[in-house]
């Protein structure tokens, strides 16, 4: 028998009603979409501003490719540091009012980096219990010891930093990804810097939504660079590009220059890349309607799934999560959607804690009052035919 019983753990994963399938998606990212030879209304998409797909960002990508080439050729260090790279930097610092910022690939890696640049043995990282995988893995591999808190508790995570040793970390999510409900920041800034500890928040799904200018949840709470020395946005959701950043001050950057091997060790993205996201940047600045949008959404769907009477978790952001609990019953309700023309994926463990699969759904500055209002009643239809006979097929 081989060493690596790789079918027996894929068969538990689908006996668990856990196991994961590809949505095979044959369109742009968009509020319609062709998912599967399927036409679907899609409330799954983490592009919250509707610009992925936006053509002044498409035209500044296509003018990019056209001046600078496609491949980045090599890391930033080396001779991949290209000038829309240089001038994204500086847009992203100007933007976030911190001195500097820092590109990377994938929101993973620049977590990676500015925890593993700054923490080793010795040292400790306190990290929010429900924080993105990419923090936790990066508490982990920093070597730090690594310190879980209760959800958004800032007593406990003081508790923690009281047994702290060696420089301490304390991270967590700005906008929780699979519940959608808010850090504490300003509390969480008061601890740290009470325990002489640094605060990183990872605003993935802040950015550009939260805050009078999109700044973000730092923004939104009016915190400047000593109560958050370490800021990371990510460019593919509400922007609607890809790749990350880390914004902070010269010495944070320099070091994570020097030190952080995700940086270091990598290919730069294309430029063309950050030369559609300097539009996207400008869009996120200029056109505050998009975020209008969405508080309009936000709130009208709040109200009908209240009427609906829906278990929704306590969130005002675009993220609105449905919770249902068992990982079946979840499945089965997405797909009594699927039926109705909406596409809503269901989220069960390992992504969210056991007991709590839900329907994450994700709004759009792109979608109308129109097609919220026939998301409700997909949502009416499908959650009476579930309450009603919880086992049957969709």
């Amino acid at each position: 028998m081989s060493a690596f019983d790789l079918a027996a753990r894929l068969a538990a994963r689908r006996a668990g009603q856990l196991y994961r399938q590809r949505p095979l998606l044959d369109s742009p990212q968009g509020t319609e979409v062709r998912v599967d030879g399927q036409t679907l209304l899609a409330f799954c998409s983490n592009d919250y501003l509707g610009l992925a797909s936006h053509p002044a960002v498409i035209e500044a990508l296509q003018q990019g490719a056209a001046r600078w080439g496609v491949g980045g050729g090599a890391s930033h260090l080396v001779i991949g540091h290209s000038r829309p790279h240089h001038e994204l930097g500086g847009a992203l610092a100007a933007f976030t009012g911190r001195p500097r910022a820092l590109l990377f690939s994938t929101g993973y890696m620049a977590n990676l980096a500015a925890v593993t640049a700054l923490l080793g043995r010795g040292d400790t990282v306190l990290e929010d219990r429900l924080n993105h995988a990419s923090l936790l893995d990066a508490g982990l591999l920093s070597g730090a010891r690594l310190a879980r808190y209760r959800h958004n508790d800032v007593a406990a995570m003081a508790a923690r930093l009281a047994a702290a040793r060696g420089q301490t970390l304390v991270v967590t999510d700005g906008v929780f990804s699979m519940d959608g409900d808010l850090a504490d920041l300003p509390a969480l800034a008061a601890a740290a810097r009470a325990g002489q500890a640094w605060l990183m928040v990872d605003d993935a799904h802040g950015f550009g939504v939260l805050g009078t200018r999109g700044g973000g949840i730092v923004e939104q709470f009016g915190l400047g660079l000593d109560e958050v020395p370490v800021r990371v946005g990510t460019l593919g959701k509400a922007l609607g590009t890809a790749g990350a950043f880390v914004a902070g001050s010269e010495a944070l950057i320099e070091t994570l220059i020097q030190f952080a091997r995700p940086y270091i060790y990598t290919t730069s993205q294309p430029p063309a890349l950050a030369c559609a996201t300097l539009k996207s940047l400008a869009l996120v600045r200029d056109e505050p309607w998009r975020r209008a949008q969405l508080a309009r959404l936000v709130a009208r769907f709040r109200e009908g799934a209240a009427e609906i009477g829906l278990p929704l978790l306590d969130s005002l952001t675009p993220i609105q999560p449905v919770l249902v609990g068992d990982s079946g019953r979840a499945l089965r309700l997405s797909a009594l959607l699927r039926q109705r023309g909406i596409l809503v994926g269901a989220i069960r463990p390992p992504t969210v804690p056991a007991g709590s699969a839900r329907l994450r759904i994700t709004f759009s500055a792109s979608h109308s009052l129109a097609q919220l209002e026939q998301l409700l009643a997909a949502l009416a239809e499908s959650w009476l035919i579930l309450e009603k006979d919880p086992a049957a097929d969709a």
